[in-house]
């Protein structure tokens, strides 16, 4: 393996359409990728570099270094551990505008966002760290005399992170900082659809202290580099983010090997307003709950049921929203709201929903086709009424600024209709009845519900969905605990 840990100029990082990135195996940037996958702007379609299609070889070189590193990681105190991560943050706020602009060039996400992703996930890792002083374990009552049983935590191993492309930058440290605190070492495979961000993150952990195999990157494509890892006998934990598709198979493959896994799949939030909400309240958050990252985040607001006294001001609400979104080129345009989609399968997706949804008879408020740009993947904000609870657009993820409404005649109606859904990720209410919104919290079947606020979750809180949606959770200290496992010790007195 070279030596040389640190490839390349830091003003070349991102200077130039022909960079080329290589894994980041036991410390060192290495070659003997299978070939190279180009990665391209979402918003014009150009070339922004590329990066390693890694084989099977390349995987398990990164799993085998790992593996290797995790008992000396380990045995490190957690507060030692905690001072690498701190390290590692320090350098994401050193370079949190080229970051950003990363994100904003690859993602096609608006600056703004790319700027609270980057920063997020700088005091995630830091966030995290504090936990060194804190990871608890248990003193349990024994039926003998003079027995004490403890419970202690450890670390599973070695983790493999999948990540999606919608909030690349920070799903690094949701899956990297917990792992590391507790004494896990990890591989990580970044989208191949938003993967610089990930690539220069590693350029800047091997600016710091972090010893060699702790951490290791791999790029390629699902189905190759994804595939050998999830199912590399090697890896203890695979925790993936991402669709309920590409879930369901993880799962399968790694439990060949039985290989434990966490998934934070996909979700279909259904928004309640009642009819003694705030509506302005009510328009605005939900609004900025569906256009943010241009309708690409799991825990969006998906689908609306508003009571019907007050349905048609709620949505002359938010067809005034919907109607003044500026969206564009992330990269060339300053105060958007919104940028393209991912790419082009993504924007197929979010028409053929649309074009279905009018086939079944909505109303199209305002939007409803594939904007008129020069280039990118861009689609206008829709906003849909008249939708039934049978209607796919009410039934499946869009992933896009869709966003449908259907008016109920009560709170009964609104929970049953959210509740009949195969995901469980997040939901909301509106009301200014403190006994409706208990009573939300109390019978919607999701992991998380937010009352008259936007969905947009906390770190130390638990991002947890049932169903469909998700096994296990991430954030806060359940989160964390998800990369730990058991150990009971029984001491047996004189």
């Amino acid at each position: 393996m070279p030596s040389n840990r640190f490839p390349r100029p830091r003003a070349e990082r991102f200077a130039s359409a022909q960079t080329d990135y290589r894994n980041f195996v036991d410390g060192a940037f290495v070659d003997g990728a299978a070939g190279l996958i180009d990665v391209t702007n979402p918003a014009d379609g150009a070339l922004l570099g590329r990066i390693p299609e890694s084989g099977p070889d390349v995987v398990d070189a990164a799993v085998t270094a790992a593996r290797k590193a995790q008992p000396a990681w380990e045995k490190l105190p957690a507060i030692q551990r905690a001072g690498h991560l701190r390290q590692i943050s320090a350098k994401v706020r050193e370079h949190r505008l080229e970051l950003a602009d990363i994100i904003v060039k690859e993602q096609g996400k608006i600056r703004a966002l790319a700027q609270v992703e980057v920063d997020f996930t700088a005091d995630y890792i830091d966030y995290m760290a504090e936990w060194a002083r804190r990871l608890e374990g248990e003193v349990l009552t024994s039926d003998r005399a003079d027995e004490t049983i403890f419970l202690l935590r450890k670390p599973i191993g070695t983790v493999a992170g999948i990540l999606p492309w919608n909030f690349p930058f920070f799903l690094i440290a949701r899956k990297l900082a917990p792992a590391l605190v507790t004494g896990n070492t990890i591989v990580i495979k970044p989208s191949e659809e938003t993967p610089i961000n990930a690539f220069v993150f590693a350029e800047l952990v091997a600016e710091t202290d972090l010893p060699r195999g702790v951490f290791n990157l791999v790029g390629g494509r699902g189905a190759t580099s994804g595939e050998a890892l999830v199912t590399h006998p090697g890896i203890d934990l695979v925790t993936f983010t991402g669709s309920v598709g590409t879930g369901s198979h993880i799962m399968q493959a790694a439990g060949r090997n039985l290989t434990r896994v966490n998934l934070e799949l996909g979700g279909k939030a259904p928004a309640i307003v009642l009819a003694d909400a705030d509506l302005d309240l009510a328009a605005k958050a939900i609004y900025d709950s569906r256009v943010i990252n241009t309708g690409q985040v799991c825990n969006c607001a998906e689908r609306v049921y508003v009571e019907r006294q007050v349905h048609d001001a709620l949505v002359e609400k938010l067809k005034a929203l919907f109607e003044a979104t500026r969206y564009g080129d992330p990269s060339a345009e300053e105060d958007l709201h919104m940028g393209p989609l991912i790419n082009r399968a993504g924007l197929e997706k979010v028409s053929r929903a649309v074009e279905q949804a009018r086939g079944d008879g909505v109303t199209i408020v305002t939007g409803g086709r594939i904007a008129d740009r020069p280039a990118g993947f861009h689609y206008e904000p829709t906003l849909i009424t008249g939708a039934r609870a049978d209607m796919d657009i009410m039934r499946r993820e869009t992933f896009g600024p869709v966003l449908p409404v259907q008016a109920v005649d009560s709170l009964d109606e609104a929970i049953a209709l959210a509740n009949d859904s195969e995901y469980g990720l997040t939901s909301s209410i509106y009301t200014s009845n403190i006994n409706a919104a208990l009573r939300a919290s109390r019978e919607l079947k999701f992991g998380e519900t937010y009352i008259n606020r936007e969905n947009f979750e906390a770190m130390q809180g638990f991002h947890a969905g049932r169903r469909k949606s998700g096994i296990g959770g991430a954030d806060g200290k359940h989160g964390l605990y998800e990369f730990t496992e058991t150990h009971v010790v029984y001491i047996q007195g004189r």
